[in-house]
């Protein structure tokens, strides 16, 4: 007797509705969720850049920061109740708006964009744990180094290098394939332990000597002529730049607030955005000026202000605070890459393939792909321009926004039929056209092109910071006039 093929399905543990028992988020977690956000060395590094290097108002860019965060706020909200309500990760409640086979091959963009950014910021997390390697085998043996096995170079890294790649894709796999009730504790832990570092480096630059470090931070605060309205332009520049910073996290937030308790503790985690926004700033303009003021006490550092943490601390003639602050970074990289790219990848992709993937078999995937962007990053994707692509790629995450919310509050009025979601029948609410609405598909389009234009088109670049906006508006209202019974 033969046996039969699984039946295919549209149904995944992993994409169903949150367990009302794990609906145990509150504002708190999202408060670490938002503050592991800001923690990245990209984020280190603009917010500083923002106050130090373009010799703006210190005003113009904080309104201006508090402005792009209440946009992340805002959209945020939108994107996370219809989440928070059903239970349902972003790429599920797509099927709503693109029908079941659109929500397929539409939203495995974000796992290309997800597991690319990955890969590349797993190979410089990788980078501070051969920093690691080497300072251990210094402080063991300094002559081990000069071997002739470790300046054996392969696609521009030796054996240390290879090392320290291999172990932060074992290890991130190993910790972010465990569940969200295990992320979530990770995301906090995360969270608190950056800011301990921050706190800790902070009294540690103060207390070398107080009133010197006091003198350097307030002598980098430009205070004069706020009230100018040649500011303005300035404060919408800061505030797209801000809001750009965060707008891949925006698209699949629902994948998050599916664990909220309820609406109020979304809308108050959301606003902690600005709170971590404000204290984080404080913390890294506060060390960056401490240690930019005792730098240039020597002439050989007058050159430049530093505004990268690696940079920092390359600087530094202090083991233990090189030591110490690796560890923070990587600490920080590691679980921005778990809320950025891994998890969202990770449900993007078992909705590609829901009968056949789990949680863990994702992750491998993921891992293998992470593995190979990171061995060939330096050497041969970083000198192709491959990051125009992945933005060109991005350029979809508005107009999928757009569509989606025009879909839930203005097509639907917040109703979802839950059971049809996961329907392959042809009389399937979400069926439309074998899978695809091709309404939806019209309006992803004509966002996009607005969307990708910002990208291309040289004239059009001055608006890149907002071309998320673009496309969600554009594809939004198309959206609606197809849609419109």
């Amino acid at each position: 007797m033969s046996q039969q093929k699984p039946k295919k399905t549209l149904i995944n543990w992993d994409l169903v509705t949150v367990n009302p028992n794990d609906k145990n988020w509150d504002w708190k977690d999202l408060f670490c969720f938002w503050g592991i956000n800001i923690q990245s060395i990209i984020g280190f590094s603009l917010i500083v850049s923002l106050y130090l290097i373009y010799s703006l108002n210190t005003f113009v860019v904080f309104f201006g920061t508090i402005l792009g965060s209440l946009l992340v706020y805002f959209f945020s909200n939108l994107i996370g109740k219809p989440s928070q309500k059903f239970g349902l990760p972003f790429v599920v409640l797509l099927r709503s708006s693109l029908g079941f086979r659109g929500a397929k091959y539409f939203g495995l963009i974000r796992f290309l964009v997800g597991v690319f950014l990955f890969g590349i910021q797993t190979y410089f997390l990788s980078k501070a744990f051969g920093y690691l390697i080497r300072i251990s085998i210094f402080y063991f043996n300094p002559s081990l180094l000069d071997q002739e096995l470790f300046i054996i170079f392969l696609l521009g890294m030796n054996i240390i290098d290879w090392v320290a790649l291999i172990i932060s894709i074992f290890l991130q796999v190993f910790l972010f394939s465990r569940g969200m009730n295990f992320n979530r504790k990770l995301i906090n832990i995360s969270a608190l332990t950056v800011y301990f570092g921050m706190i800790l480096f902070f009294f540690s630059v103060l207390l070398s000597d107080v009133k010197f470090t006091s003198s350097a931070f307030l002598n980098v605060l430009d205070l004069s002529n706020f009230i100018d309205i040649n500011n303005l332009g300035p404060i919408i520049t800061v505030a797209g730049t801000t809001f750009a910073y965060f707008v891949i996290i925006i698209l699949s937030f629902g994948d998050f607030s599916r664990y909220v308790k309820n609406e109020s503790e979304l809308k108050k985690g959301n606003f902690s955005l600005i709170l971590n926004l404000i204290i984080f700033t404080a913390f890294a303009l506060f060390i960056v000026s401490g240690v930019d003021a005792f730098l240039k006490q020597n002439p050989e550092n007058l050159s430049r202000i530093l505004t990268n943490p690696m940079d920092i601390i390359g600087k530094l003639d202090d083991l233990l605070i090189t030591v110490l602050a690796l560890c923070f970074i990587i600490v920080a990289s590691a679980s921005t890459n778990l809320i950025a790219n891994f998890i969202p990848s990770q449900y993007t992709l078992i909705n590609f393939a829901p009968s056949s993937l789990t949680l863990k078999s994702a992750s491998y995937i993921i891992a293998f792909f992470g593995l190979i962007i990171g061995i060939f990053w330096l050497t041969y994707l970083s000198q192709i321009g491959i990051l125009s692509f992945i933005d060109t790629f991005g350029a979809f995450f508005g107009p999928l926004f757009g569509i989606m919310i025009s879909d839930y509050y203005f097509i639907r009025n917040g109703k979802l039929n839950n059971k049809d979601i996961y329907s392959l029948e042809s009389n399937g609410e979400y069926y439309y056209s074998a899978g695809w609405h091709l309404k939806g598909v019209y309006s992803l389009i004509i966002g996009f092109i607005f969307s990708s234009s910002t990208i291309w088109n040289s004239n059009l670049m001055f608006l890149q910071s907002y071309s998320w906006v673009i496309g969600a508006f554009i594809s939004s209202f198309v959206y609606y006039l197809l849609a419109r019974k």
